[in-house]
């Protein structure tokens, strides 16, 4: 392919997904000042491609370059919104779901894949992965030069397969690399603990699917009849599921008052407001635990109690997740996933941030916060430095901080 060809063939894949975002017609295109500010760019990116056709090193991979310009476009909108080559989209239509995989919840974070949340007794969580914790690598491919949606995949397969990553941990600067198995997960059932002489009921639900609100809905109506006053729901490492049953575990608790909203530049507003005839429990004092791996759904809920003051927040600041999806299409069988919508709290904070933001940018902060001591690395030093591990010895339980301030709060309430 000639050059200017080349340069004709990245200026038009620019060309096409800007189309998308800024919505051109067949017709012809009515640009207002934004517009116009958008297609000044195109001459910039011709210059630019350009110069990288003439002066690079080397004759550059012209279609290897269209890719990551396109993958970096959708990227720095947000985490969730991907770019698909024509392969990778017939890859991503032809799965069925229903795979194995190994337990983690990823997004995306500083260009990499980023581990969420991990799943109680799945492979990710016996190789010790934590949210936080980078996934540098899958295989022998970069996760930069991946988009989300292609990531999600690369990790399920076939039950007994084997999968390896290079896992940056915090304070850890060299990748470790880690190989799981993937297996059917089984997720836990929603776990309850009775504290206080049995005067404070605590929930724990994996995820916020059906079958786990069912099960979170199904203890409190028990609750009403076995004299438990006080409620400690934790919500830590809690973002898959679904946001509408997120929404319906919110309306258990709140009798009014909105849980959330969703809005985006083509979706029109729609707010979910508390339908009292679905609430069970609304004096019951309330406590909600939330950390780092608090994400979508997990971030419905908490907000929806913490904006309306229904029950106090404790832990960490959550991931900030929470956009509605859609998928397009393009002429040379390629595809964008991109996010149309966006959750917002009760207070019309964003969970996930907007594209710019430089200041309390998405999340939910709890009002008392309280880091977490139990993904602390046992075998680094002061400084981070890996240390010879100790003889071999039982560990001994290593206590909860987050979980003991919000049984406090509790403690101190009147039921």
């Amino acid at each position: 392919m000639i050059k200017n060809a080349k340069i004709v063939l990245l200026a038009s894949s620019v060309v096409l997904v800007l189309g998308v975002f800024l919505g051109m017609r067949s017709t012809g295109v009515h640009a207002d000042t934004q517009q116009d500010g958008a297609y000044t760019q195109i001459g910039v990116y011709r210059e630019v491609l350009q110069h990288i056709q003439t002066d690079y090193v080397e004759d550059p991979n012209i279609p290897a370059v269209t890719n990551g310009a396109l993958r970096g476009l959708l990227e720095s909108l947000d985490a969730d919104s991907s770019y698909l080559t024509p392969a990778d989209y017939k890859t991503y239509k032809a799965d069925k779901g229903g795979k194995a995989q190994v337990g983690i919840n990823v997004s995306k974070r500083y260009g990499y894949a980023t581990v969420v949340s991990v799943v109680p007794g799945s492979p990710a969580d016996k190789a010790n992965l934590n949210d936080g914790d980078i996934i540098e690598a899958i295989g022998d491919r970069d996760t930069r030069d991946i988009s989300l949606a292609m990531i999600q995949l690369m990790l399920q397969g076939a039950p007994g397969s084997e999968l390896t990553v290079a896992v940056i941990r915090p304070r850890k600067a060299e990748p470790e690399k880690v190989v799981m198995n993937r297996v059917v997960v089984a997720v836990p059932a929603v776990s309850d603990v009775m504290y206080e002489n049995a005067s404070i009921l605590y929930l724990k639900p994996v995820t916020l699917d059906h079958d786990h609100v069912a099960q979170v809905e199904a203890k409190l109506k028990t609750m009403q009849k076995s004299g438990n006053k006080k409620i400690l729901l934790d919500l830590r490492d809690v973002a898959a599921g679904d946001m509408a049953e997120a929404t319906h575990l919110a309306n258990l608790f709140l009798k009014s008052g909105t849980i959330a909203s969703l809005e985006g530049q083509k979706v029109a507003k729609q707010t979910f407001a508390a339908d009292p005839a679905k609430t069970l429990n609304a004096t019951s004092p309330l406590v909600v635990l939330v950390n780092r791996g608090t994400a979508g759904p997990g971030e419905l809920v908490a907000a929806a109690i913490g904006d309306n003051k229904r029950g106090e927040l404790v832990g960490e600041k959550t991931f900030g997740e929470g956009a509605q999806q859609k998928t397009f299409e393009l002429a040379d069988g390629a595809a964008l996933i991109l996010s149309v919508a966006k959750y917002e709290s009760p207070l019309g904070k964003k969970f996930q941030a907007e594209l710019g933001c430089t200041q309390d940018c998405g999340g939910v902060t709890p009002g008392t916060v309280v880091a977490s001591n139990l993904d602390s690395a046992d075998d680094d030093d002061a400084d981070g430095k890996a240390v010879a591990p100790a003889p071999a010895k039982k560990p001994e339980p290593r206590a909860d901080d987050q979980l003991n301030k919000g049984l406090e709060l509790l403690k101190a309430k009147a039921a």
